[in-house]
Parts: structure tokens; C-alpha cells; sequence
């Protein structure tokens, strides 16, 4: 694949792109189980949803 002179910047460009999705997924990984943790523990207390 024959990029051109443009080249550096369009491999620079994917590789930010990369690093901003893995740095999204990543977040809502640890996101998602401190949630998790944070309801685990408020059903330990006994506190229950309104709708529930």
C-alpha cells in the first residue's frame, strides 16, 4: 500500500486514533466493574431500587 509523501502523517493518525479507542475501552472496563463493586456493596447494605 503506497501511502504517498503523507504517509508518516497517516500512520501517525491511525495510531492516535488506536490509542484513543483503547484508552475509551480501557476506561469503561474499570469504570463499569468499580460500578459494579459500588452496587454489590450498596445491595449489601440492604439498599434497594425505588422501581425494584
Amino acid at each position: 500500500m503506497d501511502l504517498g509523501p503523507h504517509a508518516s502523517f497517516i500512520w501517525s493518525a491511525y495510531a492516535a486514533v488506536t490509542v484513543v479507542i483503547g484508552a475509551i475501552i480501557a476506561w469503561l472496563v474499570v469504570d463499569g466493574r468499580q460500578l459494579e463493586r459500588r452496587l454489590a456493596d450498596l445491595a449489601a447494605r440492604g439498599v434497594k431500587r425505588r422501581s425494584a
